[in-house]
């Protein structure tokens, strides 16, 4: 037998250290080739970590939020003697795994010299092979895997209600309360068991106070988003201004729109014309569509508009990137931000995908609430909030009327960007949204 060091690999991009945000094995599981053994998360990607070698678990390398630099040890596994030849073979073609020791001798020497047999614990049992051997690994987040495996439940026989399968935390419950889980149950005749009460009756009012606390570690994802929020709020000198806009007549023309083309174009809502308003207001106010690095008192101004599309996901908030978005008609776009949305969700977006925005949209319009004051998203200069559209009385015309109404809270860099050119800016929106059919001339 040989124990072999899967070191942490390179992930590329100049990326120097990574987080450990899920183990899917524990010492004493058997491993395959190609299964992940964990997930580690870098720029808020999540990054698979394949085994290139068939083993048994011997010890892992850190605990789930633990930082690793490229290149420490992240998991040792033992390996017959007969694949040892060929495992390290192809970990030094991967680029991820070396001896652990340097001077290892050849197998008929070694042979020769070996000591008698030591009797060695039975290694785990792999998992059952029946519906858990497919080649399609389920989709769920690291939080939803950690869950399972807390919980002793195969991802493989879970049945997913999210998009494109995703597993669910709900999923979870639903399958445990069909199925029951694997984890251990206390024994029936327990002294425990025969001092507790089947029923304990109590007069304690529901309302009384409850002390209890929990402790609960900021990794993965929610790390990713403390950071780049704390960076936000300490870098930037933030104000914001919030706009009501009439959108009674661009709602109008979505629905109609919708009626028109939405069988064979896709549905319109209401981002896509808040996007292709912001896309034309851009060009008087190149300012606003830009990045600033004040490490070296540089703006970067844009003739492209990358926009941000800020998206929740069960992982946390992710920001894809709506490339071009100049270039693209309101079905264009419209496609573009379900399809980041969708990879968003599912887990599958890249880094790529996650970089380079010039503005970003923020919307809690589906959520409720009249205003708010969203963070920019460093080091961009502004980030545009969209509210909920609310039906109320208005005065036009000399006649009090039902108009439906809608907030744009914005907030901007004041180091760069003056009250007043984004006042105007977000004006120059709302003038867009409020006669529609300037949204669709060059």
């Amino acid at each position: 037998m040989g124990v072999h060091t899967i070191k942490m690999p390179d992930i590329g991009e100049g990326i120097a250290e990574v987080e450990l945000v899920a183990w899917h094995v524990k010492p004493g599981d058997v491993v395959k080739e190609d299964q992940v053994l964990a997930d580690v998360m870098t720029d808020k990607a999540n990054v698979e970590i394949p085994s290139p070698v068939n083993g048994t678990v011997l010890s892992l390398g850190g605990n789930v939020g633990q930082v690793l630099a490229v290149g420490s040890p992240l998991i040792q596994i033992e390996v017959a003697e007969m694949a040892e030849a060929g495992a390290v073979a192809r970990a030094e073609r991967a680029g991820v795994m070396e001896a652990a020791s340097s001077n290892r001798p050849s197998p008929t020497r070694e042979a020769q010299a070996v000591a008698p047999p030591v009797e060695r614990p039975a290694p785990a049992r792999p998992r059952e092979a029946s519906d858990a051997q497919r080649h399609d690994r389920p989709i769920a987040s690291p939080s939803v895997r950690r869950r399972a495996w807390e919980l002793g439940v195969e991802l493989e026989r879970v049945l997913g209600t999210g998009a494109g399968g995703r597993i669910m935390h709900g999923d979870l419950e639903v399958h445990v309360a069909k199925h029951g889980s694997t984890l251990p149950k206390p024994e029936a005749h327990s002294s425990a068991a025969k001092r507790e009460p089947a029923v304990t009756v109590t007069t304690t009012p529901s309302y009384a106070p409850n002390h209890e606390q929990q402790q609960i570690p900021i990794i993965g994802v929610r790390r990713k988003i403390a950071q780049k929020m704390q960076e936000s709020k300490r870098r930037i000198p933030h104000f914001s201004y919030v706009e009501e806009i009439d959108v009674t007549d661009v709602e109008t023309l979505r629905v109609q729109l919708n009626e028109r083309f939405g069988q064979q174009r896709g549905k319109l809502t209401m981002l896509p014309f808040i996007a292709r308003a912001m896309v034309i207001a851009l060009r008087d106010f190149p300012q606003i569509n830009a990045r600033f690095d004040d490490d070296a008192g540089m703006v970067t101004r844009y003739g492209a508009a990358h926009i941000g599309i800020a998206t929740q996901t069960d992982s946390g908030l992710m920001v894809p990137v709506m490339r071009h978005a100049e270039s693209l008609d309101l079905w264009g776009m419209a496609r573009e931000i379900n399809r980041l949305a969708q990879a968003s969700r599912a887990g599958k977006v890249t880094r790529d995908e996650l970089t380079g925005s010039t503005i970003t949209i923020s919307s809690l319009g589906a959520l409720g609430g009249v205003a708010s004051t969203p963070v920019i998203n460093h080091p961009e200069v502004a980030i545009v909030g969209v509210n909920r559209i609310v039906e109320r009385p208005a005065y036009r015309h000399n006649t009090i009327v039902p108009r439906k109404l809608m907030n744009l809270s914005s907030s901007f860099d004041h180091r760069v960007v003056d009250g007043v050119d984004a006042a105007k800016f977000i004006q120059a929106v709302r003038s867009l949204l409020e006669v529609p059919t300037g949204l669709f001339v060059d």
